[in-house]
């Protein structure tokens, strides 16, 4: 997919998206869902997009959602939504700022992102901080879902620390650019960090001529 939003809701685009919120929830009946962790094996396989257009869906139907850009070291959060990024998770990481201070809204109702701001040298060590269990608590009394799309899995450690803060982890598998044996050492780098795997998004699924809706 390319990396825009999905705003018209009568879309097929936009109903692959609902189908995976509605597939979200049945992957957890007996527990509410209100964080996610959205991440893919290595760069480039749509992981920010599918992040973006996920937090859409769930704004369209009433939730108040928040997504923040987690990858502090190739962000693009900023670009897909048309903001800035001068301010953002990096500054209240680092105690700069408080989180109400670079929370921006966006043109989706409902929908607000937190921007990666500056750049770190040490993502790593911001992400596993106590500040951003903080984050992550305050973050869940005012909204209803919170988004993370965080580096891939095979590049960084980034995500590894993210996965076990949230309540689910997605992963993103383009199919036409990643190899199986990276997928599957995408999925033990989770397990290892007990993450909870709700499940797998294929990206680029190239559909059969005679595919019919049922």
């Amino acid at each position: 997919m390319a990396r825009k939003l999905v705003t018209d809701s009568k879309s097929i685009i936009s109903e692959q998206f609902r189908t995976i919120r509605t597939n979200i929830r049945f992957s957890l009946p007996d527990q509410e869902i209100k964080s996610l962790l959205v991440t893919s094996s290595i760069p480039g396989e749509g992981k920010s997009t599918n992040a973006a257009n996920l937090g859409v869906v769930f704004a369209q139907e009433g939730k108040r959602v928040i997504i923040i850009d987690a990858d502090m070291r190739k962000p693009t959060l900023h670009h897909t939504f048309s903001t800035i990024n001068t301010d953002g998770l990096s500054d209240v990481l680092t105690r700069q700022k408080i989180y109400l201070n670079v929370i921006q809204k966006t043109s989706v109702e409902e929908l607000s992102i937190i921007p990666s701001g500056p750049l770190p040298p040490n993502p790593v060590d911001l992400l596993s901080s106590k500040t951003m269990e903080i984050l992550m608590q305050d973050l869940r009394k005012d909204y209803d879902i919170i988004i993370i799309d965080a580096p891939p899995l095979l590049s960084v450690s980034d995500s590894q620390i993210l996965s076990n803060k949230c309540d689910g982890t997605i992963l993103v598998v383009n199919m036409d650019l990643v190899k199986k044996v990276d997928v599957l050492k995408a999925k033990a780098t989770l397990v290892s960090s007990k993450a909870q795997i709700l499940g797998v998004v294929l990206n680029n699924v190239k559909t059969p001529k005679n595919h019919y809706y049922y």
